[in-house]
């Protein structure tokens, strides 16, 4: 027959076939492996973006970093020692390290607390130092009755005993501004005002204000020229949306470029990071969308 294949032709056209196989088989393995890959984004660059680690407790660490690495974030913070190996894996930091004190409402306002307090911040200092972190955040604690002056008195006096330990280290204690009308009562620390006094009472560089935009709009409003009236004192921002704290979108109060575009102004060079609660069915479509709107 003039058609009849040889076996030597049969046997090379089925190494043929097989090494088609083969490289289709591969070629949709990696396929499968890209599209498991989060798309980049690119950023402007002028952002340091963070996420708060709270806000996504129901998304696994190692998933909540490889898709915020992904979006052009570079921290997940609010998160302790035993979390910052895996942010490490993904290339991220912890722009705002959490683990020591005693919780928001017993802070450095009470001096029964210092000891215990420096104690506690002197191991933590070292910790996130060795960590390769930069900021650690602290509270003043409740005011339970005491008078805002006699707060900063005694806050000052607690935290100078710390300020040697973190300049050895190269840590910045920042306490963070939280409303005391809705999220936290009789918090001491609710004004800008009063905690530029407190970074003043303290006099030193190692120590500053964490603006929390979202509870700073509650209690006293007026963003834009609080924040340049005081950016020396401000190391860190976080966002929010008002009312709720829901996603920083068209729903809510406050418009975020103009307000970042002042921060990025005063030649800010921190993180910036989103505190919102996700409440649409996407939490991560959500917080792409954030760092979109404060890419600015």
């Amino acid at each position: 027959m003039t058609n009849r294949i040889s076996r030597r032709s049969a046997l090379q056209n089925l190494a043929a076939g097989t090494a088609a196989t083969t490289a289709a088989a591969l070629s949709l393995c990696k396929q499968a492996q890209a599209d498991d890959k989060p798309e980049p984004t690119k950023l402007k660059g002028r952002v340091n973006h963070s996420v708060c680690r709270w806000c996504y407790n129901s998304i696994p660490l190692d998933k909540l970093c490889k898709e915020a690495a992904a979006m052009g974030i570079k921290s997940v913070e609010l998160v302790g020692p035993e979390e910052w190996p895996t942010l490490k894996k993904h290339g991220l930091t912890c722009a705002m390290a959490h683990g020591a004190g005693m919780g928001i409402t017993r802070g450095f306002i009470r001096v029964e607390y210092h000891d215990k307090l420096v104690a506690d911040y002197e191991s933590f200092i070292t910790k996130a130092s060795a960590a390769g972190l930069k900021n650690v955040i602290c509270f003043p604690g409740n005011r339970d009755g005491q008078a805002d002056d006699e707060g900063i008195k005694n806050c000052a006096k607690g935290l100078k005993r710390l300020m040697k330990t973190a300049e050895q280290n190269q840590i910045t204690l920042v306490m963070e501004l939280l409303n005391s009308k809705v999220d936290h009562k009789d918090y001491q620390c609710d004004h800008t005002d009063w905690g530029v006094k407190l970074c003043k009472a303290v006099g030193c560089d190692n120590f500053k204000l964490l603006y929390d935009i979202y509870h700073m709009q509650i209690m006293e409003g007026d963003l834009i020229r609080t924040i340049r009236n005081n950016a020396p004192y401000i190391a860190h921002y976080h966002t929010g949306g008002v009312p709720g704290r829901a996603e920083i979108d068209e729903t809510q109060e406050i418009q975020y470029p103009p307000v970042v575009k002042a921060i990025v102004a005063t030649g800010f060079k921190g993180f910036i990071a989103q505190e919102f609660v996700p409440r649409g069915p996407d939490p991560l479509g959500s917080l792409r969308a954030a760092v979109q709107i404060c890419d600015v």
